[in-house]
């Protein structure tokens, strides 16, 4: 019983020992749990940064695509002025230029715009360039021809304007005026062709017809009188 107490003995101390020499001190177990934490604390900085990065990033990307949205926007406005200009000084250089036919009072073109289902714009573009530096002026009207119940029709300036007594639109230019008014169509007509007459101060009268498509379509931008 001796002997097996004293190998009992033995075995604790050599087990306490054996403890005491592996297990960590008290302050090696706080040395530790406080290097976690600085690692912790340090890899959330790391995240912090990533993520305040990330943000910036689709910020500015967000930025660049709007300004480049703007950009071609702006590149495409300067595409139909550039076009605009270009049609313009074509124009001149046919009214003007040195290799230019010469022509007396003329009706170039007419526009016509819808403003509702009876009331139109017009635009007429008058241009004359046979007596350069004279001034040319006069009255302009128009009638327009279609049809209404399966019977043709012709509207008188009057009947345009709606008024029995319409006078027409003055014009006075050197070379080339737009002259724009309205004009109300009668419920169920259907245009066809459109007359624009000028009647100059000295001259005989100046009539151009024109097709309602042609008349419709799309024209260059409105110029000043000059």
């Amino acid at each position: 019983m001796a002997g097996a107490v004293v190998v009992a003995l033995a075995l604790v101390f050599g087990a306490w020992g054996l403890w005491r020499v592996l297990s960590p001190a008290p302050g090696d177990l706080r040395g530790r749990f406080g290097d976690s934490q600085r690692q912790a604390r340090s890899l959330q900085a790391q995240v912090d940064q990533l993520q305040q990065r990330v943000t910036t990033l689709t910020r500015s990307d967000q930025i660049s695509r709007e300004a480049n949205r703007d950009l071609q926007g702006t590149l495409a406005e300067r595409d139909e002025e550039i076009a605009g200009l270009r049609a313009d000084v074509a124009f001149y250089e046919r009214l003007v230029g040195s290799t230019a036919q010469r022509r007396g009072l003329t009706v170039h073109a007419l526009r016509m715009q819808p403003q509702s289902d009876m009331a139109w714009h017009f635009t007429s573009t008058l241009t004359q360039n046979l007596n350069r530096g004279a001034v040319s002026a006069g009255q302009l009207t128009m009638t327009i021809e279609g049809t209404r119940n399966g019977r043709l029709e012709k509207l008188a300036w009057t009947d345009l304007r709606q008024q029995p007594t319409a006078p027409g639109l003055g014009y006075s230019f050197k070379y080339f005026q737009q002259i724009e008014g309205d004009v109300f169509l009668p419920q169920g007509f259907a245009p066809v062709r459109v007359t624009v007459r000028l009647v100059p101060q000295s001259g005989p009268p100046v009539e151009q017809s024109f097709t309602w498509a042609d008349a419709t379509r799309d024209a260059a931008p409105a110029t000043a009188a000059q």
